[in-house]
């Protein structure tokens, strides 16, 4: 399997050293329009070619998958052409800049009978399987509540805001985890930059069962964090992914409602038990991504990261950028 990677900035070095890496696998050509990145390929990938034109890629017909790594207004046009010309798609998150794009490049992927999949690298960490396999055990209970602080100064984006650049990765988690649709968001957001893209913003997501999700994103914090609260009836999951180790930690820890005839008295019982920290599998998740679209390709796999799993997460995307236009007004999600 040949492949060729458009885009050699921070993620796209990242994805050329994992797949000139992996087996089954031979990079062919990268792309960047820097001519000088040329030097730095030499370093990760002596037998790749370096061009700074696309087209070097999308035409070449000895190149059997295009690996996009670009801005996001650039996704569908390199995505589109990729597909016509025949060829298997991973492209970088969001997969589109609107739902439209999406389900275009998903009927492409569809009428070509190629793989079209999205890079959301976190389905693949040790951390996110991990709480899906105790998640689905039934270990948590049923969960009541999803909430996520994203924030660090930076990096502010040219092209899309705060949520469509942090949140996305949190947005796919939680999709992954969750076995429920959304029926509506509501989102706020501030822009301190003169293009007006915010780079503070707030979502909460809506479900039709008593769940809530809720995620904090900032460019504008002194501080970096990635925190993910989970909480469950029977137990509580904290992912720190700032954690060197210990990133998930399960807490025996909850609460129960006790029946009084009176409803203005609350009446509550509180539990602390033990914390238990699993073990986690420690293998890049990059590069298991990789393997995954490598056997989607060869074996016709179903990726983990599919083309609909892209769709989900840009329509919560698309409505919560539609609530934070409105001022916070609740947006309904069709399903």
């Amino acid at each position: 399997m040949k492949v060729g990677i458009i885009g050699f900035g921070y993620w796209g070095t990242n994805l050329v050293r994992n797949f000139a890496n992996l087996s089954g696998v031979t990079l062919k050509t990268v792309v960047d329009q820097r001519a000088e990145r040329s030097k730095f390929l030499a370093t990760l990938c002596q037998s790749a070619v370096f061009s700074t034109d696309p087209d070097d890629i999308i035409n070449d017909p000895e190149i059997d998958a295009v690996v996009i790594a670009t801005p996001v207004f650039t996704h569908f046009d390199l995505a589109f052409r990729s597909l016509n010309k025949g060829k298997h798609v991973l492209v970088e998150k969001p997969m589109a800049s609107n739902m439209s794009e999406a389900l275009t490049l998903i009927d492409l992927a569809s009428t070509q009978k190629k793989v079209l999949m999205i890079d959301h690298t976190y389905l693949y960490t040790g951390a996110v399987q991990k709480m899906r396999t105790l998640i689905d055990a039934g270990h948590i209970g049923n969960i009541k509540y999803f909430d996520s602080t994203r924030i660090n100064l930076g990096i502010f984006q040219p092209d899309v805001n705060v949520l469509w650049d942090l949140a996305t990765h949190d947005i796919s988690i939680l999709n992954f985890l969750i076995k429920e649709n959304p029926v509506s968001v509501q989102a706020t957001g501030i822009s301190h930059t003169n293009n007006g893209i915010e780079n503070i913003a707030y979502l909460t997501i809506n479900y039709g069962t008593g769940f809530m999700a809720h995620f904090n994103c900032s460019w504008s914090s002194p501080v970096k964090i990635r925190m993910m609260l989970i909480g469950g009836d029977k137990k509580m999951i904290v992912f720190n992914d700032l954690e060197p180790t210990e990133k998930v930690k399960v807490y025996d820890t909850g609460y129960n409602h006790k029946t009084d005839e009176d409803k203005k008295n609350i009446l509550v019982d509180y539990r602390a038990g033990d914390i238990y920290i699993p073990k986690l599998d420690t293998r890049e998740a990059l590069s298991v991504m990789a393997a995954d679209f490598r056997d989607a390709v060869i074996n016709g796999n179903q990726p983990l990261a599919s083309d609909h799993s892209g769709v989900k997460v840009l329509k919560i995307l698309e409505a919560s950028q539609q609530s934070i236009k409105n001022k916070g007004a609740e947006v309904e999600i069709e399903n």
